[in-house]
């Protein structure tokens, strides 16, 4: 009976528009894919590549046009084509979900790129320097007072880290976190006398597309304890959409918790042994 009435249906002509719409949905795929596989392995600069990326978002969205016409389309003349319709629009709304959302903390955060504990003497992009003179990269120099306005504005709780512990302990833990996160380290300065600042600069990457973003650790003496800033700043685009700022606070928050944990570790004392009684001489 179910062949009976299906025969019908199978006779009737697929809608183009429905093909169309499953056509470029694949398409809008294959051009995002390509696009960061071109960013994360430093086949072109960013910027080309993101070209790319946001043509592939542009098909997708002409995707859902094609699919919304094709629906038109179906429930007038009964043709066929519904299940690519709807496949297109499930491709779709994966492939346009995650940009939707940056769009919207596009608009919602401001549009800085350069974050610091300290804005007033931020530590510097020493080693990473040279990595930031490509076409189209943000300078090295701080983003000055209207970066530190609006991150005062936004990012209220990013302030210097001030520990109990001594300097070279808070280095120590400092770069084990830095290892820990996996990022790219491309310089590290333990403290040395006379001035006893160390200096950590590496490297994070975007989870996504992979884009760099550079960091900077200044530790410094506080007298018997010690102070760190950090900073951290998108190589590319005038907006890092909250990451930099996300990433300050998360190293904040983490440094501060293994400081503390350090400063509550027992001394170890080291043993004394008892002086040897001298030998008794054997009188004969």
């Amino acid at each position: 009976m179910a062949r009976r009435f299906s025969a019908p249906y199978q006779t009737e002509p697929v809608s183009s528009l429905a093909n169309w719409a499953r056509n470029l949905a694949v398409f809008s795929v294959v051009a995002v894919l390509v696009s960061i596989v071109i960013v994360r392995f430093g086949f072109l600069e960013p910027k080309p590549a993101l070209v790319t990326f946001f043509g592939g978002l542009a098909i997708a969205g002409l995707s859902i046009l094609f699919g919304l016409a094709g629906f038109a389309a179906i429930w007038q003349n009964g043709s066929r084509g519904m299940a690519r319709i709807l496949l297109a629009f499930l491709i779709d709304g994966a492939i346009l979900a995650y940009p939707a959302y940056l769009g919207l903390q596009y608009r919602k955060l401001p549009p800085i790129h350069d974050i610091t504990t300290d804005p007033i003497d931020p530590p510097r992009f020493d080693a990473l320097a040279r990595l930031r003179t490509g076409d189209g990269a943000n300078s090295a120099v701080y983003a000055g007072l209207y970066s530190a306005e609006q991150q005062r504005q936004f990012y209220p709780d990013i302030e210097p880290i001030e520990l109990e512990i001594t300097v070279d302990r808070a280095y120590a833990i400092a770069l084990q976190l830095v290892n820990k996160r996996k990022w790219l380290v491309i310089d590290e300065r333990a403290p040395q006398p006379p001035r006893r600042i160390g200096r950590i600069e590496a490297v994070a990457r975007s989870p996504i597309m992979g884009l760099r973003e550079d960091i900077s650790i200044r530790v410094a003496p506080d007298g018997e304890d010690s102070r760190v800033d950090i900073r951290s700043a998108s190589r590319y685009f005038e907006s890092d959409l909250g990451s930099n700022a996300a990433r300050v606070s998360k190293f904040i928050d983490d440094l501060n918790t293994a400081a503390d944990a350090d400063a509550l570790k027992p001394v170890k004392k080291t043993p004394v042994t008892p002086p040897k009684a001298p030998a008794k001489t054997v009188k004969k």
